[in-house]
């Protein structure tokens, strides 16, 4: 049912189409609809400037591919530097149905797709539709804008059950308990309403916040079966590679990522993350190929940036390893290219010259020049001492040689999850939790002891305790299933580097050292059993 011409000219509209035709039918479609207050532009970069200091009921956002600037190119950007306001409608509107494109733009979450052309009357349906959401939403919509995550899930509470939006007031009741690190409470809201209506968006939430609780293997189960209902479902595979990793199955998650960018290959932060799990797993040649993807996707994109010419350039650092001498001279001819092409794109980036500079001294020293080596580490000290805010040069290079990749990330620089990291901490919960962990792996259940150990550092980073019991945990596991015993010897290292950067006490230092001894020794050799006391 359509709003009344009084209710359309009071919306504050903004249409945002390149081809002058369609933005003039377009035009009238909204005038005989009753809308009065429109703003029109063609698509460019001033679009951001007015989105950032406007605000509109609705956007109506045309894509056309052949635009130097594209629709899905702005609405990425728009999500990216958070100018998509909760209490605006988003109608991504394009006559460009193919799959590749209309999962790219769902990765930026507009509330409607419309395919181009369309009628005024299919248009004003959906316009009206989504007004009549926002505005059963608005308190919430309000709190969401204001980042006041209480003032959410206190909004989300006051919908009726038998409102038409309570499903989804519901869900974002749910995020707004995980931003507020009470996913236990998140956990019993979605169990009850995903077990009464499964939805994918509910599952995806549950799966997400049993995460948060570390019942990873009931989010893989709900994972697997969402991609066996939706199998197009990409924020699924996200999150199963995630869960995948976290369970130490890093081949597995390497290939969920694969099925995803098969699926969706426009996301340069899915090929950015398919690069970080490849290398992580050894597979250098995936590694290698989801890097120069990234390059080429972001050069018009809000995610550029020199990280993935660093990450193609360290990949094939890494292949130095394994190489005869003889091609050596040529693996390094690449690497410089690499870095160099990164300089000319990124003139003004001296991090970029110093972290370029730790690259190479990296590959010097696998090419056993340690003349030169020393040379580029030299000139990476020296740029780096000029810098305002100088790097950590050690953890740059144990970043290179972990190759731990992040995800690029936005420009706005106060997120909500930093908030959410403060909200968590809690030292007497963490040591109780860490306790509770030790029981169960007495009681001779040792992946719900990991479970609680992993909510222990949840509670406080910094309790090595729990650290170096997940360390013992995994390197038995690794010791007891062959399976899975690379993956799960990666998580021993992974937790073992953790408490290197960590204040410990003599008999956490005590245990550390027995845990790198045992780590050193052949997994076949190690004893049967329990490996230590875990610390209390």
């Amino acid at each position: 049912m359509l709003l009344s011409q009084q209710e359309f000219g009071r919306l504050n509209v903004l249409l945002l189409e390149s081809s002058g035709p369609m933005r003039s039918a377009i035009f009238y479609m909204l005038q005989d609809l009753g809308v009065q207050k429109l703003t029109v532009e063609s698509l460019s970069r001033r679009v951001l400037e007015i989105l950032d200091e406007q605000s509109f009921d609705i956007v109506l956002l045309g894509h056309n591919g052949r635009d130097a600037t594209t629709g899905v190119q702005l609405l990425e950007e728009a999500r990216y530097r958070g100018y998509m306001r909760p209490t605006s409608g988003w109608i991504l509107m394009t006559s460009d149905s193919s799959q590749e494109l209309i999962l790219h733009a769902i990765d930026s979450h507009p509330d409607e797709v419309i395919a181009k052309p369309f009628s005024r009357s299919e248009l004003g349906e959906r316009v009206s539709a989504l007004i009549r959401r926002k505005r059963a939403l608005r308190p919430v919509d309000e709190a969401l804008e204001r980042e006041d995550y209480r003032a959410v899930v206190a909004a989300c509470r006051k919908i009726p059950r038998f409102d038409s939006v309570y499903p989804e007031a519901s869900l974002i009741r749910a995020r707004g308990l995980m931003q507020l690190g009470e996913a236990p409470a998140a956990v019993q809201l979605l169990e009850s309403l995903y077990w009464e209506a499964p939805d994918k968006e509910l599952g995806a939430a549950l799966a997400q916040a049993y995460t948060a609780v570390h019942r990873l293997d009931e989010a893989e189960k709900i994972l697997a079966e969402l991609l066996e209902n939706y199998p197009l479902f990409m924020q699924a595979y996200d999150l199963l590679a995630k869960v995948q990793e976290l369970q130490g199955e890093i081949d597995e998650a390497r290939e969920t990522l694969l099925q995803a960018t098969a699926h969706a290959p426009l996301g340069v932060p899915r090929q950015m993350e398919l690069g970080r799990v490849a290398t992580q797993s050894k597979a250098l040649d995936v590694a290698r190929s989801a890097y120069k993807r990234t390059i080429s996707l972001s050069k018009h994109s809000c995610y550029r940036s020199p990280d993935p010419h660093l990450r193609l350039a360290n990949i094939a650092r890494l292949q130095l390893q394994s190489i005869p001498e003889r091609a050596q001279s040529a693996v390094a001819r690449e690497i410089k290219e690499i870095l160099q092409q990164a300089q000319r794109e990124f003139p003004g980036d001296e991090a970029l010259k110093v972290k370029s500079e730790l690259v190479l001294n990296e590959a010097y020293l696998a090419m056993g020049d340690l003349d030169a080596a020393s040379k580029a580490l030299s000139r990476a000290d020296s740029i780096n001492s000029g810098l305002e805010k100088p790097l950590n040069l050690n953890l740059e290079k144990d970043l290179l040689n972990n190759d731990p990749v992040p995800v690029l990330q936005p420009l706005r620089v106060s997120e909500p999850a930093v908030a959410v990291e403060e909200t968590k901490r809690d030292p007497q919960k963490s040591a109780k939790v860490n306790r509770i962990g030790i029981k169960h792996y007495l009681a001779g259940k040792p992946s719900q002891a990991i479970r609680y150990f992993g909510m222990a550092t949840e509670y406080d980073p910094s309790n090595s305790m729990a650290y170096l019991n997940l360390a013992q945990l995994f390197l038995e596991s690794a010791r007891d299933d062959s399976k899975r015993r690379d993956e799960r010897l990666r998580m021993v290292d992974r937790y073992l580097r953790l408490t290197q950067r960590m204040e410990l006490g003599v008999e956490e230092r005590q245990r550390q050292e027995t845990l790198k001894f045992l780590r050193e020794t052949p997994i076949l050799k190690l004893p049967k059993g329990s490996l230590a006391v875990l610390l209390q």
